[in-house]
């Protein structure tokens, strides 16, 4: 594909306009625009049409229009759009990492990483599109046969964020399609360029109208209502936070909408007496920094044995203190500006709010002057429990540190929370790891890692971090319904 460069994308990517529906880009119905800006100036990119109620109809109109024929088609054919996709995402990283780096702001390695990240999604979910299967069998108590059988479970809807405006689309599209659901898609208003970029990736890979249709806007509480209130949407899936998904999910009862929630976390990383501490620095630093720390399952809260507590913060403060803050573009960064003013002052406040409370800065790096959306990576030390930034999701580059010495206050302090995405322990004894692991109160634990998203494992949470799971084969699993079947025939 002779995919747009970037100048081209975020000028003019489309001819009509940036809603795409039906195989058609166009104008939003009544001709609504919104901007979007670059975090690292603060400029503006350019406007996109802002999709209303009205485009939102037509979308599940179109949507469910091509439903019965991708439904139909062999899951060999599906498998191999999606194996083109995931060809012309790796073929077009360049490209596409910058676009990402350019609306989300992050640094174009973690940019890099995302897409190669965002297209295993394509691979994965062709591969397992093909092992869709029915089954049959004798009832056990004879006279009959069960048939059981897999079906798409029709019209998809999605919301995605602006933290990683490629993986979280693509791993809620490739699912969908690969299971033969129609796919509605409202990228986040933050970050709408690579939604689109994606959109025209799989038209090119012979992806047939009508199957995926994404709605860039501002206004997404009038698109996802049309949506939800449509008795056609019968699956629905959202990644943000906890309190955008309560009022989703009551939204989604109404007409008993099938849903994937993937809601905000604040996940623990635990450093045991026994750990490598090099390796638990480097893992830190992977939990946390990645993505500028705008990550669901980041590190939140650092809890470590107060007999290795000063070697870990002091080399743990000198590694924050090295990062490099800066525009995503430029040789040697590795932490880009926050998505907004709006994230900077949020996270701002949480520091301010540690620090009046009795928590001390032991590092704090730089970042540059003007008017661009940073915040310094920092590191904070003797953080009291009713600190805001131990209870909240920091989402950016700042590490609260707390010491342990007991294991058993130390679960109830790590559990205390109504989150439970992720949480990290770094030990050298396996078997203890192991056995903390299974008292922590999350969907994922990294063990010895800093790092553990994967499309080949079920992405989740428990308690209010959010309902089902994403990747792996549970992924797809969420887009079929099972339909039983009582089978019997004459014998005369």
């Amino acid at each position: 594909m002779n995919l747009p460069g970037i100048e081209t994308l975020v000028k003019a990517p489309f001819a009509e306009g940036d809603v795409f529906i039906a195989g058609r880009w166009c104008a939003a119905e009544d001709g609504r625009t919104f901007p979007v800006h670059d975090p690292a100036t603060a400029e503006l990119i350019r406007e996109v049409s802002a999709a209303g109620p009205g485009d939102a109809v037509a979308a599940v109109e179109a949507a469910q229009a091509a439903a019965a024929g991708w439904r139909a088609t062999p899951t060999r054919r599906r498998s191999e759009v999606l194996h083109t996709a995931f060809a012309l995402m790796r073929e077009h990283t360049d490209t596409l990492a910058r676009l990402i780096v350019l609306e989300n702001g992050k640094a174009y390695r973690d940019a890099v990483s995302e897409v190669g990240y965002a297209a295993e999604f394509f691979r994965w979910f062709a591969e397992e599109a093909v092992r869709i299967g029915s089954s049959f069998g004798d009832a056990p108590g004879g006279g009959f046969r069960h048939v059981v059988r897999r079906h798409p479970v029709g019209v998809t809807a999605f919301v995605t964020p602006w933290n990683f405006p490629a993986a979280m689309a693509t791993r809620k599209i490739a699912p969908a399609l690969a299971a033969g659901c129609p796919v509605l898609l409202k990228p986040a208003p933050d970050t709408p360029f690579t939604a689109l970029a994606i959109a025209a990736l799989l038209s090119e890979a012979g992806l047939p109208d009508g199957l995926l249709n994404v709605l860039p806007t501002d206004r997404a509480p009038e698109v996802v209502s049309a949506w939800l209130r449509d008795e056609r949407v019968r699956k629905f899936s959202f990644t943000g936070s906890t309190a955008t998904g309560r009022t989703l999910l009551g939204q989604a009862a109404a007409n008993v909408v099938n849903v994937t929630m993937e809601l905000g976390g604040n996940a623990p990383f635990i450093v045991c007496e026994d750990a490598d501490v090099d390796a638990a620095v480097r893992g830190a630093m992977d939990a946390k920094m990645r993505g500028g720390g705008e990550v669901c399952i980041a590190a939140n809260r650092f809890y470590v044995h107060e007999s290795v507590a000063a070697e870990f913060t002091e080399k743990f403060a000198a590694a924050m203190t090295a990062v490099r803050a800066g525009a995503g573009l430029e040789e040697g960064v590795t932490l880009g500006p926050m998505i907004n003013r709006t994230a900077v002052e949020s996270i701002h406040s949480l520091v301010d709010d540690a620090v009046t409370r009795g928590a001390k800065v032991a590092a704090r790096g730089s970042v540059p002057d003007g008017p661009g959306c940073y915040h310094p990576a920092t590191v904070l030390v003797d953080v009291p429990e009713d600190a805001r930034i131990m209870n909240e999701e920091v989402f950016g580059p700042v590490a609260p540190l707390a010491t342990f010495t007991d294991e058993d206050e130390l679960v109830a302090r790590a559990n205390a929370t109504v989150h439970g995405l992720a949480s990290y322990i770094y030990s050298r004894d396996v078997g203890r790891a192991l056995r903390l692991a299974e008292r922590l109160e999350t969907g994922m634990v990294g063990l010895n890692r800093g790092l553990l998203s994967d499309p080949a494992a079920p992405f989740g949470g428990v308690k209010q971090s959010g309902l089902g799971r994403e990747g792996g084969r549970e992924g797809i699993e969420a887009f079929l319904e099972t339909q039983y079947i009582a089978l019997d025939w004459p014998t005369d």
